[in-house]
C-alpha cells in the first residue's frame, strides 16, 4: 500500500457494514479517506473510534449518491479541497425486502438509482479526475453473489431480493465495460469487483442470518489486497465466500 500514502480515496455507503470497515482500512493504511454517506452521525462515530493521529485523514460529507446534485457537490468538495480522487470505492447499496410482482415502484425504482446509476455517477466523476491528473487510479465496485446466481431463499422464505439482483448482475457487465473503456481511453486505471457472499451487514434481509456469514472486515481485507498489487497486476473480480456457504 505504499503508493497510496496520502492519497485520496472515496468511499460511498461509509456510514455502516463495508463501507465503514473499508474506510476504517484504508485510513489506517496511511490514505487520505472522504467517507460519503447521509448518516453523518454514524460517519461521525466512526472517525471517533480512529487514534487521534489518524482522524484528521478521515473527510465526512453529507451525500445521497441517487441524487445528482449530491453527488455533484460532494465530489467537487473532493476536488476543491483535497486536489481530486484516486481510489473510488463503490459500496452504496440499498435493498427493499419484497417481490417485483407486488413491491412498491418507488421502492424498485430507487433501488435502480442507488444500485446503478449512483454507481455510474461517481465512477464518471472519478474518472475525469483520474484522468485529467493523468493518475493510474482504482475504482472497485462492490458486487454480490446475487450479481453471479439468484440465491434461493432459506427454508421456506418466499424471494425477497426483488430488484437486488438485477442491479448486481448489472454490476457484473458494467465491471467489463468499464474495464474495456479505460483501456480504450488508454488510462492506466484499475477496476476490480469484490463480490461477497452472505455478509452480515444492515442489508441482509430477515431469515438470512441463519446462514454462514462474513464480516464487513473481511471485504475490506479483499478490497486492500487488490489495491496493493503491483501496477501491471488487476484484480479483475475477486469472490469472497464464508465457509459452509450452501450455494
Amino acid at each position: 500500500m505504499d503508493r497510496w500514502q496520502d492519497r485520496v480515496a472515496v468511499v460511498t455507503g461509509a456510514s455502516s457494514g463495508i463501507g465503514a470497515a473499508t474506510a476504517k482500512a484504508l485510513v489506517e493504511a496511511g490514505v487520505v479517506v472522504v467517507g460519503l454517506a447521509r448518516r453523518m452521525d454514524r460517519m461521525e462515530a466512526l472517525r471517533a473510534e480512529l487514534p487521534e493521529e489518524m482522524q484528521g485523514r478521515f473527510h465526512l460529507m453529507h451525500c445521497d449518491v441517487a441524487d445528482l446534485d449530491s453527488l455533484t457537490a460532494a465530489f467537487d468538495w473532493v476536488e476543491e479541497q483535497l486536489g481530486g480522487v484516486d481510489i473510488l470505492v463503490n459500496n452504496a447499496g440499498c435493498l427493499f425486502a419484497g417481490q417485483l410482482l407486488t413491491q412498491d415502484l418507488e421502492k424498485l425504482e430507487q433501488t435502480w438509482k442507488v444500485n446503478i446509476m449512483g454507481v455510474l455517477n461517481c465512477t464518471r466523476r472519478a474518472f475525469r479526475s483520474m484522468q485529467q491528473r493523468d493518475v493510474a487510479g482504482h475504482v472497485v465496485l462492490i458486487n454480490s453473489l446475487t450479481g453471479e446466481t439468484i440465491i434461493n431463499p432459506p427454508g421456506d422464505e418466499l424471494q425477497v431480493l426483488n430488484m437486488y439482483p438485477l442491479t448486481k448482475h448489472g454490476i457484473k457487465a458494467m465491471l467489463e465495460v468499464l474495464r474495456q473503456e479505460f483501456r480504450g481511453f488508454k488510462t492506466k486505471i484499475k477496476i476490480t469487483s469484490i463480490t461477497p457472499g452472505v455478509t452480515d451487514t444492515e442489508i441482509l434481509p430477515r431469515g438470512y442470518d441463519s446462514l454462514p456469514m462474513l464480516r464487513p472486515e473481511d471485504i475490506a481485507a479483499g478490497i486492500i489486497y487488490a489495491l496493493a498489487t503491483p501496477p501491471h497486476v488487476q484484480v479483475h473480480q475477486l469472490t469472497i465466500k464464508p465457509l459452509g456457504e450452501p450455494f
